[in-house]
C-alpha cells in the first residue's frame, strides 16, 4: 500500500504514550521529569575522581544508598548497599546525614523521605529513575477499585496489602484503608496478619509476587485467586467473581522479572546439567513452580554465599546484580549463569549512571540542593501508617 492510498486514522495518544515518547512531564509518574543543569560527559575520565573529590568534601554530611541493581560504576561509591527498605532503614538510621542520595528509583527515595527526619534531604541522582511497576498503580486507579468493591458489597472485608513497589500515593491508600505494606521476604507474614483483619486481600500493585505467596506458601489454590484490570471496567470481573475471590491481584508486573519462561528453565536445566535455577518471586506462577529456590534478592545473595563450591546456579533477577554476584563467587569455583539467554537490565534503574551522580553529588558539594524528592505531609503520614504496621509484624 502507498502512503497515498493509506487510510487517515483519527487515533488520539494516550497520556501514557506520550509519556513514554518523552513528549509530555508528569512529576507525579515514577517515571519523573528531566533533570536540570548540565551533566558531565559520560566519556569524561575524570568521573570517578570527581565523584569521589566531591563526596570526600561533603563528608558526614551525606550517605549514600545503593540498591543491588545499580551498575558497578555507581555502587562503588554507596555507603551501604541493599534492597530498597533495607536502604530506607539505613538513612533513616543516619541522622547525622543531611543529604541521602539514593541510587535507586524514585518510589525507594520516597520510601527513604517517610521514614527520615524532617532534617534530612533525600536526592535522587535522575528523576526519570523511576518503576514501570509502580507505574501500573496510579492513585486514581486504586481508588476507583475501592468503589467497585464497595458496590460489590466487600469492601470492608478487604484489606489492602501493598509491595514496597509502589508509590507514596499507594502506601498511603494502603495505610488509611488499614492495610500494611509487605517486602518480598515479609509477603506471607503481611498476608497471614491481613487476614487476620479480614476475609480478603487487595494484593497491589505485583501481581506475581501475591500469587506466589498465596499458592506457593499459604497453601491457596489458583481458583483463590483473581486479576483486577485497572484498564477494564468494574476490574474485568464481575461482582461474584470478586465475592468469591480471597486474592484480589492488582494487575501489574515487574518488567525484568515478567520476561523470564517455562521455557528458560527448561533451556538452562538442558544447557547446564545439575543447575540449580533460584528466581525472584516476582517471576510467574510457572516459573516459581519449576525452580530449585525461590527468595528475595537478599535470600538469593545469601543462598549464593552458603552454596558449594563447584555448584552450578541460574538467577532469575536482574542482570546487574547476577553478573555481580557470578564475579564475586567465581573465585569458588561457583558457577553463576543468566536465566534468559537474552540480556536484561532494568532500564529505569540503569538511568542512575556516573554522569548524575557526579552531577548530584557536585552540587550538593556547591551548596546547591538539587533533584529532592519530598513527600507532602498528609501522603507521608498515612504511608508511614502502613510502614509501622510492616515493621510491627511478627
Amino acid at each position: 500500500m502507498t502512503t497515498a492510498q493509506t487510510p487517515e486514522l483519527d487515533v488520539q495518544p494516550t497520556p501514557l504514550a506520550l509519556l513514554l515518547l518523552g513528549r509530555e512531564a508528569d512529576p507525579k509518574s515514577e517515571r519523573g521529569v528531566e533533570c536540570p543543569g548540565d551533566l558531565p560527559s559520560p566519556s569524561d575520565p575524570d568521573l570517578v575522581a570527581r565523584a569521589r573529590a566531591a563526596k570526600e568534601k561533603l563528608g558526614d554530611k551525606v550517605f549514600v544508598l545503593g540498591h543491588h541493581y545499580q551498575r558497578d560504576e555507581v555502587i562503588q561509591f554507596a555507603d551501604v548497599t541493599g534492597d530498597s527498605f533495607k536502604l530506607a532503614r539505613d538513612a533513616a538510621a543516619r541522622p547525622e546525614a543531611e543529604y541521602i542520595v539514593f541510587c535507586g528509583v524514585h518510589f525507594m527515595a520516597e520510601s527513604a523521605d517517610i521514614l527520615t527526619s524532617d532534617d534530612q534531604k533525600v536526592v535522587l541522582p535522575d528523576l526519570a529513575a523511576g518503576c514501570s511497576m509502580a507505574d501500573m498503580a496510579t492513585a486514581e486507579q486504586v481508588a476507583e477499585c475501592w468503589d467497585v468493591l464497595t458496590e460489590a458489597g466487600i469492601a470492608e472485608q478487604v484489606v489492602p496489602v501493598s509491595y514496597m513497589n509502589s508509590s507514596a500515593d499507594i502506601k498511603a491508600f494502603t495505610g488509611k484503608h488499614g492495610g500494611t505494606i509487605c517486602t518480598s521476604s515479609n509477603a506471607k507474614r503481611a498476608l497471614d496478619w491481613a487476614f487476620e483483619q479480614g476475609e480478603k486481600v487487595l494484593f497491589l500493585p505485583d501481581q506475581h509476587l501475591g500469587r506466589n505467596t498465596a499458592v506457593r506458601d499459604m497453601g491457596m489454590s489458583l481458583d483463590d485467586c483473581v486479576v483486577y484490570n485497572p484498564h477494564k471496567p468494574n476490574g474485568g470481573l464481575t461482582a461474584q467473581e470478586l465475592r468469591d475471590a480471597k486474592m484480589i491481584l492488582w494487575r501489574g508486573h515487574c518488567s525484568v522479572h515478567g520476561r523470564f519462561s517455562l521455557d528458560s528453565v527448561d533451556d538452562v536445566r538442558e544447557r547446564i546439567p545439575g543447575v540449580n535455577v533460584l528466581v525472584h518471586p516476582e517471576c510467574k506462577h510457572e516459573v516459581v513452580a519449576s525452580a530449585d529456590y525461590v527468595g528475595s534478592t537478599e535470600y538469593i545473595i545469601k543462598t549464593l554465599e552458603a552454596a558449594p563450591a563447584g555448584s552450578k546456579w541460574a538467577i532469575g533477577t536482574e542482570l546487574n546484580l547476577v553478573r555481580r554476584l557470578a564475579n564475586r563467587f567465581a573465585p569458588e569455583g561457583k558457577e553463576i549463569v543468566f536465566l534468559d539467554k537474552t540480556v536484561c537490565f532494568c532500564s529505569t534503574m540503569n538511568r542512575i549512571d556516573l554522569p548524575h551522580l557526579v552531577w548530584a553529588l557536585e552540587s550538593l558539594a556547591e551548596g546547591n540542593l538539587v533533584n529532592r524528592i519530598e513527600v507532602d505531609k498528609e501522603t507521608e503520614a498515612f504511608a508511614k501508617l502502613a510502614l509501622e504496621r510492616m515493621l510491627a509484624l511478627p
